[in-house]
């Protein structure tokens, strides 16, 4: 099993186009927080990133922004100044129904895309707290890497009006994302510990594997380091020196994870969702998803249905 795929497949982190956008100078434009991350890829010109509590960076052809929170910014043509709101409004009055933006003066032209990720904030969340407020990749950056061709074929089917490209550019998206991760975690090898990091220790990254495959075995750390192949030992120093917390607390978690997408995405009985994910008792499944979740699953099921259900109201009257 693939940890890293399997928390981006749980936590539904799906990518999707949300503007061609071609601005002439002078201009900017405001972009408030979302819940989920934001994503800027410059394809022509030059233009300024503007975070607060951050130096604005400037941003070269090429260069590819990730914002994992979705932090509010400004993408502009100076390191300062006005910037219109990227609201209804804007795309109503700017934005043509392919989902070109045109925007600014008469000056020098920057082009870029905008795109959007949506997760499960809750499951996201131990992903995106190990990522930087800004992730700021320069072309150089990733020049011998795959975001150099995948960046390319975004740009052919979103110029090309080819059947599926949509769904195409949308797929490349999520590719970028793991391409992105991928090239950041390479250059920041000496981070603290965590999940993410502890991918590149052989030996730790194998015991991540299996507590993914397996989740309902009832582990302990002696059968875990068996199953990798090194003494109870080693693996009960080492997976705590390289994710940051036990082995048993980490399988904790993960099957919190995929209970609570088992209970919004079937109809499964909780008894049912209890055993997949190791609890032969539901009363002790119903306890620790209750600490997890700050709700008892049945609630939760609840709860979260009815959140999806005013999720769709409000799309329906945007």
């Amino acid at each position: 099993m693939d940890p890293l795929a399997d928390v981006l497949n749980v936590a539904r982190v799906d990518g999707a186009l949300m503007a061609q956008v071609r601005a002439t100078e002078p201009w900017g434009l405001k972009l408030t927080p979302t819940t989920g991350a934001a994503f800027h890829v410059v394809t022509s010109g030059i233009c300024w990133l503007r975070v607060d509590g951050s130096q604005p960076i400037k941003l070269m052809p090429g260069d590819v922004v990730l914002l994992p929170a979705g932090a509010e910014h400004i993408l502009s043509s100076t390191p300062r100044g006005q910037a219109r709101a990227f609201d209804r409004v804007a795309k109503e009055q700017l934005m043509s129904p392919a989902g070109d933006l045109d925007l600014g003066g008469s000056g020098v032209e920057t082009r870029f895309l905008c795109a959007s990720y949506d997760y499960d904030l809750d499951v996201a969340q131990p992903l995106m707290a190990l990522l930087p407020n800004v992730l700021h990749l320069s072309a150089d950056n990733y020049s011998a890497t795959p975001i150099e061709p995948t960046l390319r074929l975004l740009v052919h089917e979103i110029r090309g009006a080819d059947p599926g490209s949509r769904a195409v550019v949308n797929r490349l998206i999520d590719v970028l994302f793991v391409h992105v991760l991928r090239v950041w975690l390479a250059e920041h090898t000496d981070g603290p510990p965590s999940w993410l990091h502890a991918l590149g220790d052989t030996e730790v990254a194998t015991a991540l594997a299996a507590l993914h495959a397996h989740p309902e075995r009832q582990w302990t750390v002696a059968t875990l380091a068996a199953e990798v192949g090194v003494s109870r030992a080693t693996l009960a120093r080492r997976f705590p020196e390289q994710v940051g917390e036990t082995p048993l607390v980490y399988l904790t978690r993960w099957r919190m994870d995929l209970a609570a997408q088992r209970l919004r995405r079937t109809n499964d009985t909780v008894d049912s969702v209890a055993r997949s994910v190791g609890y032969s008792s539901e009363f002790a499944f119903s306890r620790a998803f209750s600490k997890a979740r700050g709700a008892p699953p049945g609630r939760y099921r609840a709860n979260q249905r009815q959140k999806a259900l005013n999720t769709i109201e409000t799309a329906s009257n945007y």
